[in-house]
């Protein structure tokens, strides 16, 4: 068996992120060596990143959860992520920055583990619960769920450092030419970032990620990798 250090990077906004994720923790539990690290790539580091895209807030949000949400619905092997819902909230389309730093809060408290576990309910509150993710209480209330302690919490998440890590893995993100999320990178190196999907977003499925691991077995055989 090979054992892998992978390099998970994702936003929670991301639709495309939220089916990696689900795929990726099959593989880890079918690979037990495999680590997974958790890396913060915001798809939108401001307010005003959509609005400089789009020609307003609802032109955003109708154009992101309708195409490329839609484009994920249509692909994924059960029904999570609820278009319709969403575009029914009165809230414009949130940015990436609270969530982020709602991540690296879990991960300060719970390591890689406690990101990942957080990061998916996060996904779960903007995706399937249509809530705002930006919104502090509905963070807070993601940390209750996956089993923080929530006041340790609310201190981590208001720690500035957060926004530190960030910019950290944003910038390993730019040395690794990373340009669009979900994308794996192993030791460092091999990087899986599948199939280009809608503006936003890699479709990564189950069987191109064992495919990849597998052309990785095969290289590290022979000296390769």
């Amino acid at each position: 068996m090979l054992a892998m250090r992978i390099e998970f990077f994702h936003d929670v906004l991301s639709c495309w992120c939220f089916n990696a994720s689900e795929r990726l923790r099959t593989f880890v539990s079918a690979h037990p060596q495999v680590e997974v690290i958790h890396r913060a790539w915001p798809l939108g580091t401001d307010r005003t990143l959509f609005t400089r895209l789009f020609p307003d807030p609802k032109a955003a949000k109708h154009e992101i959860v309708l195409q490329h949400w839609g484009d994920a619905v249509r692909v994924e092997h059960e029904h999570r992520i609820r278009p319709e819902l969403m575009m029914s909230r009165d809230f414009d389309y949130p940015y990436s920055m609270p969530a982020q730093r709602g991540c690296k809060a879990a991960e300060k408290q719970a390591g890689q583990q406690g990101h990942w576990d957080y990061f998916d309910r996060a996904q779960q509150a903007h995706l399937s619960d249509c809530d705002n993710v930006a919104d502090p209480d509905v963070l807070t209330r993601c940390a209750r769920d996956v089993g923080l302690d929530v006041n340790a919490w609310l201190r981590d998440f208001e720690d500035s450092q957060r926004d530190i890590e960030i910019g950290m893995d944003l910038g390993l993100a730019k040395a690794y030419g990373v340009v669009r999320v979900p994308i794996l990178i192993a030791d460092g190196r091999a990087q899986l970032h599948g199939d280009p999907w809608s503006t936003f977003g890699y479709r990564i499925t189950a069987e191109r990620l064992d495919a990849w691991y597998a052309d990785l077995a095969r290289a590290r055989q022979t000296g390769r990798f």
